[in-house]
């Protein structure tokens, strides 16, 4: 039987000689992580027996100390925060003081973005750390211990910090392992943010449960492209396929052929973090013969639904199934199950709630038949055969305008469709007549500003959805907000609209 939590699948690698991270420095084995990993779990401790789930910040870059740094913490019985080095020190500040944290790792190339912290914090070096004398480290965690503290992105409000377990991330590398095929051999190109769930946990820790290799490569477009030849596992958000076609797109006929080569031998292409655009997943196959594996997750449940491995079976502008062990339901505003609502979801990998935040975690979650279900506030359709596509998230992608409803993921799927059309948005902007006003937020593709007109774009919604779909509003821009994750911040768009 595999191990279960996510120390036990550590446990399970390291007295291997193989390659577990590839970064900068070079090649670090499993064997030689887990030495200086119980290195840093000893300076944590202090002599003691266990940290006993306090909280413990990590603010380094991402590479075989970040590695370290981080299993150092769960063998010390600790739960990690991990802080961006994008965030500037006083926006860490926030997240540090309402994790209560009790000691910041940090690498000495973001010391200066230490952030303020309050009396009896310990401030550590990670490389001082990584390289003191070994000590006896017996720390046995439970299923049920706090692992990770990772806060929400913030779309909509200020965030909060999603609490995983050791057994949360345990059961989300043995059904992404299932589910995916993940093996020794793969290698794993991981060029994402490592302060999300998407980096830390979907990507970077399944492949190490599974005794893989994460491959840690600064983004740049032609890097990636380069540097795919060399994996075999690609995981990434539609923001970076896009920036990685511009960059296609713009290179000579032999750096193609080469590049298209590299993506051709992927092993797999997944993407996810926002809805991956038809004609991205489009070029994706024109390119590799077939879409990328797109799948549905989110911070407090990790990845729940996702597309066949098998790439013939994938569905464009879904995300699939539920993966083994997920339970899910689709119900209506009254609560009853419907082909078209809610999607709620259960199962191992769903957390137990928010840290100090106790209204927010009874509002997280519904009870049915006795039975407590994670609500993900994001509206759904189920097929027949059970495939489920993302409508949008029900606060902001759900719009009512002039009594009728319409998902602003269809509108905005359609407008990408227009040739001057560079990237969208569409969000409602409260409005006495209409409820909500349809606006369409665009970014004209470069070279053809002049045909990216408001005009230009209401006629060519005219003559392909109903008139209540149509933007009442088209407004252009250089560029739209987004997040870390390359998610479009779409409260600040109605904000700077109303």
């Amino acid at each position: 039987m595999a191990p279960s939590s996510v120390l036990a699948r550590w446990r399970a690698q390291v007295a291997s000689s193989r390659t577990a991270v590839l970064d900068a420095a070079g090649e670090h084995s499993y064997a030689a992580l887990d030495a200086r990993a119980r290195a840093v779990a000893g300076v944590l401790l202090q002599g003691r027996a266990t940290l006993a789930g306090e909280r413990v910040a990590l603010l380094a870059d991402p590479g075989a100390p970040f590695v370290e740094a981080l299993y150092g913490i769960f063998l010390a019985g600790g739960c990690a925060v991990v802080l961006s080095p994008l965030h500037p020190p006083a926006e860490s500040s926030y997240f540090c003081e309402d994790a209560e944290v009790r000691a910041l790792l940090v690498g000495e190339s973001q010391r200066a973005k230490v952030p303020p912290l309050g009396a009896g914090v310990r401030v550590l070096g990670l490389e001082e750390a990584r390289e003191a004398p070994l000590g006896a480290v017996e720390t046995q965690p439970t299923d049920d211990d706090p692992a990770l503290q990772i806060y929400t992105s913030g779309t909509t409000g200020k965030p909060k910090g999603a609490v995983l377990t050791h057994g949360n991330l345990g059961a989300q590398q043995a059904a992404l392992g299932e589910a995916w095929g993940m093996r020794q051999d793969d290698v794993l190109l991981h060029c994402l943010p490592l302060h999300h769930v998407h980096g830390l946990s979907i990507a970077m820790l399944d492949a190490l449960g599974a005794g893989g290799c994460v491959r840690f490569v600064a983004y740049e477009a032609a890097r990636v492209w380069e540097t795919l030849g060399a994996c075999t596992v690609f995981m990434a958000v539609p923001t970076i396929y896009a920036k990685l076609f511009a960059a296609y797109d713009a290179a000579d006929e032999a750096t193609r052929a080469r590049w298209a080569a590299h993506a051709v031998q992927l092993r797999l292409a997944t993407s996810g973090s926002a809805a991956l655009p038809v004609g991205l997943a489009s070029r994706w196959r024109e390119l590799t013969g077939h879409i990328p594996l797109e799948r549905f997750g989110m911070t407090e449940i990790g990845v729940a639904l996702s597309n066949p491995l098998e790439p013939g079976l994938r569905r464009a502008g879904h995300v699939g199934w539920p993966l083994p062990g997920v339970e899910v339901r689709v119900v209506d505003e009254g609560g009853q199950e419907a082909q078209s609502g809610e999607l709620w979801v259960r199962g191992p990998s769903v957390f137990p709630g928010y840290h100090r935040r106790e209204e927010a975690t009874r509002a997280a979650f519904a009870d049915a038949a006795g039975v407590r279900w994670f609500r993900t506030g994001d509206t759904v359709q189920r097929e027949p055969d059970g495939c489920v596509r993302i409508l949008g998230r029900t606060s902001v992608d759900i719009l009512k305008s002039g009594g009728y409803k319409l998902s602003a993921l269809e509108l905005e799927e359609l407008l990408r469709e227009h040739p001057a059309v560079g990237e969208v948005a569409v969000v409602g902007v409260p409005d006495d007549v209409w409820g909500e006003r349809v606006v369409a937020c665009v970014v004209p593709r470069a070279g053809a500003e002049a045909a990216c007109t408001e005009e230009a774009l209401r006629s060519f919604a005219k003559e392909r959805v109903a008139a209540y779909k149509v933007p009442k509003q088209v407004v252009l821009l250089p560029e739209l907000p987004r997040n870390a994750m390359g998610k479009v911040v779409k409260p600040e768009l109605v904000k700077r609209l109303r």
